[in-house]
């Protein structure tokens, strides 16, 4: 009966350490799926706002004209998204009994 419940909290323990490991592991995986979109939604969001500009990448003049535009582009997204919030707020979300 000992050598029972001796291996049963023996076979938690173990299953215990494996599932904190495996989570560990599972956040490490989070955070670079994470970071692998970011850098993409970033390359690709560059790219579709820099495409039509007639910029010059050679200079550090062009390279500033670039990021001015890109973090305007930015900028007014989280204006919006900002906008977009507030009006949601003020609707009336009742449930209307008709």
């Amino acid at each position: 009966m000992a050598v029972g419940i001796a291996l049963f909290v023996v076979a938690v323990l173990i299953i215990a350490i494996w599932v904190f490991i495996e989570i560990k592991r599972l956040r490490h995986k989070v955070f670079a799926m994470f970071l692998i979109a970011l850098i993409l939604f970033a390359y690709i969001s560059f790219a579709v706002v820099i495409k039509d500009r007639n910029l010059d990448f050679k200079s550090i003049e062009g390279w500033i004209v670039a990021g001015k535009i890109y973090f305007s582009w930015l900028g007014s997204i989280f204006g919006n998204l900002k906008t977009i919030t507030t009006n949601a707020i003020k609707m009336d979300w009742a449930v209307s009994e008709t």
